[in-house]
């Protein structure tokens, strides 16, 4: 895959991501803001934003999106989850929701 191909893939990403937080904000802004992992401000500027913002945004060489576990171990747990079927949908979803913060909080 060359490096062109790479940016185009990239951008796509981002501008798909920025469409799906808009969504979510107009939907349900407490509950984006808590899967986004967002404050108020951040919400704000994302629901400002036009067409043309979205896609200068978009274009930048970097994925504006993270990856929401911030280690091995929590991708592990949500992974390897041992727990009953019913259960196991609501446990990742509390590691997913788990800031690095909070956890260095309770360690």
């Amino acid at each position: 895959m060359n490096d062109t191909s790479l940016l185009d893939e990239i951008e796509e990403l981002n501008l798909a991501y920025l469409l799906l937080a808009q969504r979510m904000l107009h939907g349900d802004r407490t509950s984006a803001m808590f899967r986004l992992k967002i404050d108020d401000e951040m919400a704000d500027l994302l629901l400002s934003l036009n067409a043309r913002q979205l896609a200068k945004l978009a274009r930048t060489n970097q994925l504006l999106c993270h990856f929401g576990h911030v280690s091995a171990e929590r991708l592990r747990q949500v992974t390897h989850n041992q727990r009953e079927q019913g259960l196991s949908r609501f446990h990742a979803a509390l590691l997913m929701a788990t800031r690095p913060d909070e956890l260095a909080v309770g360690a």
